[in-house]
């Protein structure tokens, strides 16, 4: 099954935007989209997993001790972090890429960092 993406109120929307502009298909939707502003990351978490959806986010802080608590006790389509410091551009390409390439499946339970 195709990845289908949930962005926490933190990714900047340029990212969205420039993904839905060079793949119309890909499913990607905002915070603001899924009503998840205001919401803390325990809640954006459980709804995200609760929607089948890889949760993307640029709080590379607290996400990972975060997700991996949540891991203990519950499933997760997974969590791909993106550093503030990458260029949209390559924010943008890695998230094609891993789209293109990779299914739901291969993202159960796993974080990765999206790499520069």
């Amino acid at each position: 099954m195709k990845i289908r993406f949930q962005a926490d109120a933190d990714l900047r929307r340029p990212i969205i935007a420039g993904l839905r502009r060079r793949e119309p298909t890909i499913d990607f939707r905002t915070a603001h989209d899924a009503g998840l502003s205001g919401l803390n990351d325990a809640t954006v978490r459980a709804i995200a997993a609760d929607e089948g959806r890889l949760l993307v986010s640029h709080d590379v802080s607290t996400m990972p001790e975060h997700f991996a608590r949540f891991i203990q006790t519950r499933s997760s389509p997974g969590l791909i972090l993106i550093s503030q410091e990458l260029s949209y551009h390559h924010a943008i390409e890695g998230l094609l890429r891993l789209w293109a390439s990779t299914e739901t499946d291969d993202w159960q339970n796993i974080l990765s960092f999206l790499p520069r």
